[in-house]
């Protein structure tokens, strides 16, 4: 290993025993490297030393440290003294003095240990450290003869002991599942892995403080619902025992912000998670974030300012740039986004022209002519038919960012009825890469419809279709005090981040995902 920033790892090395502190006890056999780590614990205790120590905080970090000595020549030493701690992530023994590389948030940094300055007790201690444990140090800065620059430590503290070595730096995590399982190693020693996480975290402060530029007010809603609604979706049950009471956690906020728009707040918007007791995939996780908007005397049209803005500016903001790539496919987010009838989009990938006034039965020719294999529940509904075939032969399609609008009413149970056409909505759903990012509409204020389409909802529901919604009566309640007219939109920040990040799978993009329990060997 040479003098630099490269983690070592190489634990048939490093769980050797490399010295004894007084009282020591003996070493086991070196084939078993977390018996070789318990030994230095207690051999550490034996000594009178605590591995598990507290109360020293650092007063320099890793990258302040690299730009405030920039200017440091090689060779050159200082007589500054800086208190620093992290993890090691590379040990180098020379004897009578060592190389360790010191990782904390910020990044990594050399310690430059020598036994005439450490100490022999302190040094025969230093010994007993492995890659993986937690240290603080306290000395000079100096730049080596290497160029590196290092701390000098004439203080050393351990702070944590690593019982497990980590894996081997050449294959690191080769176990995607184990990846996701133990995202504690993984942001440890998977490049890139750090770096997709600070990048969702700077989304999701990007989009906080552009919507909070344009007005709009964050607020919280219940997470826990006494009917699951907002969405179609099968929710996950609970039960409150003081209540005595089913309870379900939240599909969608939606229902909750409108009852905001009735109280009066005009523009309203929510960060945060929602559940689906559906199935897992590269797109799906049974938990997601989103943001949901909503503005009184806003439109499906205002509504889509709002997200193409909102997501060329959150682009921008975190990566500099409104042009990424996505699995090999470039993509171009600055604003305006293309806008395109379902209808039209349809009628050109089967070559005439459909719409949901086309009879059903030439809908059903032309699923079974592309091979569409059809719920029985879709078979009398054009409105249904028509979004089958959008979701089968369009939906991969659609690479640029695209506004697809005017979706039939019967698969929008929560949106404004067109005024020229009312077996449609005002509503889209914005696509990039063959994926939905979106789904936006003018909302249905009038009570009397909303009413009339839960009971549509809850008719197919008793028919077999355990995703349709129930009948919210205190939301009919509300609405029946007056709902301003409005436009909403929810967006699904995970998939954004994937977007952002280049990352295949949603679970690449969230720090613990859902995964089937882990077998046991």
């Amino acid at each position: 290993m040479t003098e630099n920033n490269t983690p070592h790892t190489d634990e048939s090395n490093q769980d050797a025993p490399v010295g004894t502190a007084t009282g020591a006890a003996a070493s086991p056999v070196v084939d078993d490297p977390r018996a070789v780590r318990r030994a230095k614990l207690d051999a550490a205790r034996a000594g009178g030393r605590e591995p598990y120590a507290s109360g020293y905080q650092p007063d320099a970090r890793s990258a302040d440290l690299n730009e405030r000595y920039a200017d440091l020549a090689d060779g050159e030493h200082t007589d500054d003294v800086v208190a620093v701690a992290g993890r090691i992530v590379a040990i180098r023994d020379q004897g009578k003095m060592m190389f360790i590389v010191l990782r904390d948030d910020t990044g990594d940094l050399q310690l430059f240990v020598r036994k005439n300055v450490l100490g022999d007790d302190a040094y025969a201690d230093a010994k007993l450290l492995d890659v993986g444990d937690w240290i603080w140090a306290s000395g000079i800065v100096l730049r080596s003869r290497r160029g590196e620059l290092s701390v000098e430590p004439a203080r050393m503290v351990q702070l944590s002991k690593s019982l497990r070595p980590l894996p081997e730096k050449f294959h690191g995590m080769t176990d995607t599942d184990a990846r996701y399982r133990q995202r504690y190693v993984d942001l440890i020693v998977t490049p890139g892995v750090r770096r997709t996480f600070e990048t969702r975290f700077a989304t999701i402060s990007a989009i906080r403080h552009f919507m909070e530029d344009a007005g709009y007010v964050e607020v919280e809603t219940p997470m826990l619902h006494p009917i699951p609604g907002g969405a179609a979706a099968r929710p996950f049950t609970t039960y409150h025992n003081a209540l005595d009471m089913p309870l379900y956690l939240r599909i969608a906020p939606e229902l909750y912000l409108k009852r905001l728009l009735v109280g009066g707040f005009e523009k309203v918007f929510e960060i945060g998670r929602s559940f689906r007791n559906e199935g897992i995939d590269t797109r799906h996780n049974p938990e997601f974030t989103t943001i949901e908007v909503y503005q009184a005397y806003g439109s499906m049209q205002t509504m889509m300012e709002l997200t193409e803005n909102l997501i060329a500016g959150v682009a921008q903001t975190v990566l500099g740039t409104t042009a990424v790539s996505y699995q090999g496919c470039d993509v171009q987010l600055r604003a305006p986004y293309r806008r395109a009838t379902m209808d039209d989009l349809v009628s050109a990938a089967v070559g005439r022209t459909v719409s949901v006034h086309t009879p059903v039965a030439e809908l059903k020719e032309l699923c079974a002519e592309h091979g569409i294999k059809l719920d029985p529940k879709l078979s009398d509904d054009a409105g249904k038919l028509l979004t089958e075939l959008f979701d089968e032969l369009v939906e991969d399609t659609l690479v640029q960012p695209t506004f697809v609008y005017h979706y039939p009413a019967s698969v929008s149970p929560l949106s404004r009825r067109n005024e020229q056409d009312p077996d449609y909505t005002d509503r889209f759903e914005l696509f990039i890469c063959g994926r939905e990012f979106a789904n936006a509409f003018s909302e249905l204020a009038d009570p009397l419809d909303q009413r009339a389409r839960f009971e549509e909802q809850a008719a197919a529901r008793d028919a077999g279709d355990d995703e349709a919604m129930y009948v919210d009566e205190d939301f009919l309640r509300a609405q029946e005090y007056g709902m301003p007219p409005a436009g909403g939109m929810g967006l699904g920040i995970d998939r954004l981040v994937m977007l952002l990040t280049d990352s295949p799978s949603i679970r690449d993009v969230l720090l613990f995902p859902q995964l089937r329990p882990e077998s046991k060997q």
